[in-house]
């Protein structure tokens, strides 16, 4: 008995010590060349936000992409990241935006080489791009699961044209349906905040996040939601500026739900949780455009399942303070549909 007690709390101690344990809100290292550019109010500004499903390509069917974890695939191969990288640089040299907001870019993961993905890509766009700060929300020297059995690294990047004066992580509610030892290797899903000092006018705050995918059966998603939402409304209250953008992993208020298969549905629930920021916020695309005959024009991901053939869903955003005058708005077409499971979002507005 004692030798199975020893080795039991053996376990939950190892599988501690192994695993990432940020703190509620912890400051996160920004780089900025000393060169780099101010924003200045009534400037206008691009931003661009992607899930590049960790330069993984659209190749494969992993584990994960099915709902009972049988995808075949646990990796992509080294000649599918490097393509990957490379595309994921021609579409920002193509658009040329001024700040991107990047979800799944991997460091130190087993699955990747344990290459820093930001590095590189850094390396093949334009030097303009001078400034970029990082938070982990995956991040483990071990995960003993037979489908990764390796290290996780696994972050949100924001990279910029023009200065961060700081960068700030704010964790988002775990699942809570999840023994001690199993919630130490899951994920730390955050907020990344950058705050980017602006001539002429206020700070604009720039977050940028990846909410929870696989919570059903528990109220996660709406714990996550409404974090987000107090921080929006904080900033608001202040007077500041703000965009969010990123992965949400929730459909648009409406018929989105209803137009799922039955299958698909189960990923989701059938009022969004994130209908209040339709009506709170300047969104992007807006209630309207995820809407109607034209809505396929903002599906933004299109799921590694062998029965899905192209994009079919809503799920990533762009969602601004009132404050901010948006202009011309886009999203990535056929030309990204081979890259990764979504497609880039972007939209031009002028800080005032």
């Amino acid at each position: 008995m004692l030798p199975l007690l020893v080795l039991t709390v053996g376990l939950f101690i190892w599988g501690y010590f192994a695993t990432y344990h940020p703190k509620d809100i912890q400051e996160e290292t920004v780089n900025c060349n000393d060169n780099a550019r101010t924003l200045k109010a009534g400037q206008k500004v691009k931003i661009l936000s992607w899930n590049v499903q960790y330069m993984a390509s659209k190749d494969y069917v992993f584990f994960y992409d099915l709902l009972d974890n049988s995808g075949p695939d646990k990796r992509p191969d080294k000649k599918a990241i490097a393509k990957t990288i490379n595309e994921v640089a021609r579409i920002i040299k193509q658009e040329d935006p001024d700040i991107i907001l990047l979800q799944e870019v991997d460091e130190g993961a087993k699955r990747t080489d344990k290459e820093d993905q930001l590095k590189r890509l850094l390396g093949l766009i334009s030097k303009d791009y001078g400034c970029h700060c990082s938070s982990f929300y995956w991040k483990a020297s071990f995960v003993p699961d037979p489908n990764v059995m390796g290290s996780v690294g696994m972050k949100l990047s924001t990279i910029s044209k023009y200065k961060i004066k700081e960068g700030t992580r704010h964790q988002l509610p775990l699942i809570e349906n999840m023994n001690f030892l199993v919630k130490q290797f899951y994920l730390k899903r955050a907020i990344l905040e950058t705050k980017f000092p602006v001539e002429g006018g206020k700070d604009l705050a720039v977050m940028n996040t990846h909410l929870s995918a696989f919570a059903q059966g528990s109220n996660t998603m709406e714990q996550q939601v409404a974090m987000l939402d107090k921080m929006l409304k904080e900033r608001t209250k202040q007077g500041l500026p703000w965009v969010v953008g990123g992965d949400f992993n929730l459909l648009p208020p409406g018929e989105a739900y209803k137009e799922l298969t039955d299958y698909q549905k189960q990923y989701y629930k059938p009022e969004t949780e994130i209908a209040s920021f339709f009506k709170d916020y300047q969104a992007v695309p807006n209630a309207a455009q995820t809407t109607g005959n034209r809505r396929i024009e903002w599906f933004t991901h299109f799921p590694n399942d062998p029965k899905v053939k192209q994009p079919d869903r809503t799920i990533d955003y762009l969602f601004f303070s009132k404050n901010v005058e948006l202009l011309n708005k886009a999203i990535g077409q056929k030309d990204t549909w081979d890259i990764s499971d979504h497609l880039p979002l972007m939209v031009s507005f002028i800080v005032k």
